[in-house]
């Protein structure tokens, strides 16, 4: 009996939880003052930050590539035939960038199919940060090959990384660490509901432990079938529906279901209400093979919605967007170029409508890349395997763009930067990455250490690639 009651406890909080539309919910503000966010009581500004989720486990050693000589000839060696990209200059070729803070000896490039994330890059919109994964404490290849040092569980697996880098924890996690901040500075919005929001789906990053995840797509919120027009073929059915699902009840529980979706239904309206017509912001870009872009289109959705920040009352605000297709196995060659174009595209789209004047957030909105993994830099002769470090980007208007974050590692597979069979070996953690960003979005010192349960292991708390 014990086991019912504790669960029916979470589950009335969560219900109680779920969609405030009104600052005076009682039992959703009590719980949020409770957490006592230093943050939250002295922030008046808005800030969102958006997690770009590549799923399958991105080559980003083809992302981004070393290109001074010596670093260009062990890539060429390891990743050859079709696995090799164009070379260094050539019209067809990789496209150099030049970071701000140089690193000795050493060259860059992108994927060529990455002209607008260049572009962006060379604007100051955009940076990257190097040889980024999931670390309980600092590794060396020896500690690793020892197992002298904790590891994080079930390295180089789908599942469980891709929730290792949402939640430090394998599959199977309840709260990501964005949902943990929503819960932090949800009480900075008057409208709890829409703090932490999912344009892919169920996300688990955007899950908090007190802060329920809202979804949408591109039409707004969901809504539940069937409570508008006729209904098998009566017009009454509609409306005897609606009173059906919405009704009081004496019964506690019953009457909880009934409360949760009469606030969802409220906060459907409200947001499809409020946020910005398609037609208002820009248009989703084409790609070459003439499909509207779908991760744009996820991002449109979130600039939608950020341009209805007054309306909904909000000033803090987490997103997810995703796509996938990068466990390339085999056909990596045409399938990678595909989604770095994709990906490009995305990144030039996001800074773009950020900064148009129906959103204006170009300095309040921040983006950032993730993935399940980076790849080997070893080839299997049609594509790559299941690795460990990678790079990713950050982009938007407060990031100190157009410089690389972090040591680039060597490109040569014998020395410390590699554990074997061309995996990196992670040099910055997600805990550090994550943490730079939340210092950003209003999350206090002493928080961090609660979001970022390894951050305390690290000697570097903040990256430096936000903007104060």
């Amino acid at each position: 009996m014990k086991s019912i009651n504790a669960s029916r406890r979470v589950f009335l909080r969560t219900s109680s939880l779920l969609g405030a539309l009104v600052p005076t919910a009682a039992p959703f503000a009590l719980n949020l003052a409770a957490m006592g966010s230093a943050a939250a009581q002295s922030a008046s500004d808005y800030r969102a930050l958006v997690c770009l989720f590549m799923f399958g486990g991105n080559d980003s050693g083809n992302m981004v590539v070393a290109t001074d000589p010596s670093s260009w000839d062990e890539y060429t060696r390891m990743r050859t035939g079709g696995m090799r990209l164009g070379m260094p200059g050539s019209d067809n070729g990789l496209l150099p960038i030049n970071a701000a803070t140089p690193q000795a000896g050493r060259s860059f490039a992108l994927h060529p199919s990455m002209i607008d994330a260049k572009a962006s890059f060379d604007a100051g919109n955009t940076a990257i940060i190097a040889n980024v994964g999931p670390l309980i404490v600092p590794t060396t290849r020896a500690e690793y090959r020892d197992r002298s040092v904790p590891l994080p569980p079930n390295l180089f697996s789908h599942n469980d990384q891709q929730s290792t880098w949402q939640t430090h924890l394998p599959e199977g996690a309840q709260y990501g660490w964005g949902g943990r901040m929503g819960d932090l500075l949800a009480s900075m919005n008057q409208i709890g509901t829409f703090t932490c929001i999912s344009a892919s789906g169920n996300a688990v990053w955007v899950s908090g432990e007190n802060t329920v995840q809202f979804r949408v797509n591109a039409n707004g919120s969901s809504a539940i079938g069937g409570l508008d027009g006729s209904l098998f073929g009566s017009s009454r059915g509609s409306s005897d529906f609606r009173y059906f699902l919405t009704r009081p009840h004496a019964n506690l529980l019953e009457e909880s279901h009934a409360s949760v979706t009469r606030r969802s239904l409220d906060a459907q309206a409200l947001l499809n209400e409020s946020m910005l017509p398609v037609d208002a912001v820009d248009p989703v870009p084409t790609l070459p093979n003439g499909q509207a872009n779908g991760v744009a289109r996820q991002l449109q959705t979130v600039a939608r919605i950020i341009g209805a920040r007054s309306a909904l009352g909000v000033r803090r605000q987490v997103f997810f967007v995703s796509f996938g297709g990068f466990d390339t196995h085999s056909n990596q060659p045409g399938t990678h170029a595909n989604l770095m174009a994709q990906l490009s595209q995305a990144l030039a789209y996001f800074n773009q409508v950020m900064a148009s004047p129906q959103v204006n957030a170009a300095n309040e909105a921040t983006l950032f890349t993730a993935s399940d993994f980076g790849r080997t830099l070893t080839s299997n002769g049609d594509g790559t395997d299941h690795g460990w470090g990678a790079h990713h980007f950050i982009s938007g208007g407060a990031v100190r763009g157009g410089d690389i974050y972090g040591r680039f590692p060597s490109t040569a597979q014998d020395n410390d930067d590699y554990v074997g069979n061309g995996r990196l070996l992670p040099e910055l953690s997600v805990d550090q990455y994550g943490g730079t960003l939340a210092r950003w979005f209003g999350v206090s010192e002493s928080e961090l250490d609660d979001i970022f349960p390894s951050l305390g292991n690290f000697g570097s708390r903040d990256l430096g690639f936000m903007r104060t």
